[in-house]
């Protein structure tokens, strides 16, 4: 399959910071993707080349085939975009603000249509200021759908959204993917990635770090829930299999599910009066989001001592 987004070797800077690091990235045409990574990762930097808001230093961006900023004029109504915050007049309502961005393309969805289906319709005439957090995120992202775009670039989409907004934009962004559409998506939040994504990408410091399908990324091994500190030596021993603690509470078993080993589990902490829970097979993909950054900041803290003699300091310049 065709991919609509192509980052090939990107280098974005800052002056003397480096936000994005030689990375090189793909997203199929349909493809959902959420691009992860800690605060000053180079995310924004990331889309924000791609949307052609930001010339790269280096390397090259394509999205539908065209450069983002020599060909933005070809480019700019197949793309939607859905800002985390603003865009909108305090003043304006939601069916002003529909209406307006449906007059700038030739083929526009129905305004009316897209404020039913995304639950607005209630508050249509409602200026901006005065809409709840999660009613302005769906509006944005009533507003990036509203050209019919080809490809969809979502900042933080769920962010202040309850419950049921949160299902309705996990359906639209199912159905936007179902009808070809490309998504990329930034998020801080591994459960909605987790819902919405096909495929995610972990960048730290502007380098990919790990990329693949969520089954890749989440796949394997044994894990639960139980109190902090266990003796992992000592039920490592006891199950036949390596247990580590990845975080305070959260464990990982490297080991296929069985009844055997749930049952050696449940008795061993049954004997030590401890409880057990959140037993699951396969790893989270927050599981994963821990692993790869914590190595990766593992390392970098071992070449820090190892250039400095002393241990590596936080004064590192953020990426954006």
């Amino acid at each position: 399959m065709a991919a609509s987004i192509v980052i090939e070797d990107l280098v974005v800077r800052h002056g003397e910071l480096t936000a994005v690091d030689h990375l090189s990235l793909e997203v199929a045409e349909g493809g959902v993707m959420a691009l992860l990574g800690p605060n000053g990762a180079g995310k924004t930097s990331t889309v924000e080349t791609l949307e052609g808001l930001r010339a790269p230093s280096a390397g090259r961006v394509r999205v539908l085939g065209l450069d983002p900023i020599s060909e933005r004029s070809r480019l700019v109504a197949d793309i939607g975009v859905m800002l985390q915050q603003g865009g909108v007049y305090p003043v304006m309502t939601p069916d002003q603000a529909l209406r307006l961005f449906a007059a700038y393309y030739a083929d526009p969805l129905d305004p009316a249509d897209l404020l039913e289906r995304l639950g607005l319709a209630e508050v249509a005439a409602t200026p901006w200021r005065r809409l709840s957090g999660g009613e302005q995120q769906r509006l944005s992202l009533a507003l990036a759908l509203v050209g019919r775009p080809r490809v969809l670039f979502l900042d933080e989409p769920t962010a202040g959204v309850d419950v049921h907004g949160r299902a309705t934009i996990r359906e639209v962004i199912a159905e936007q993917a179902s009808q070809g559409v490309t998504i990329l998506l930034t998020t801080h939040e591994m459960a909605e990635a987790e819902a919405v994504a096909d495929r995610v990408a972990i960048i730290h410091r502007g380098r990919l770090a790990v990329s693949g399908t969520m089954d890749e990324l989440t796949s394997g091994g044994v894990r639960f829930g139980a109190p902090a500190g266990l003796d992992v030596a000592d039920l490592s021993a006891a199950l036949g299999a390596t247990v580590i603690e990845t975080v305070p509470g959260s464990y990982a078993i490297d080991a296929d599910t069985s009844g055997s080993l749930v049952g050696d589990l449940a008795g061993w902490l049954a004997s030590r009066g401890l409880s057990l829970s959140d037993l699951r097979s396969g790893a989270s993909l927050e599981d994963a989001y821990r692993a790869v950054v914590g190595e990766l900041a593992l390392a970098e803290a071992s070449v820090d001592r190892g250039l400095s003699g002393r241990p590596a300091t936080s004064g590192r310049r953020r990426r954006r």
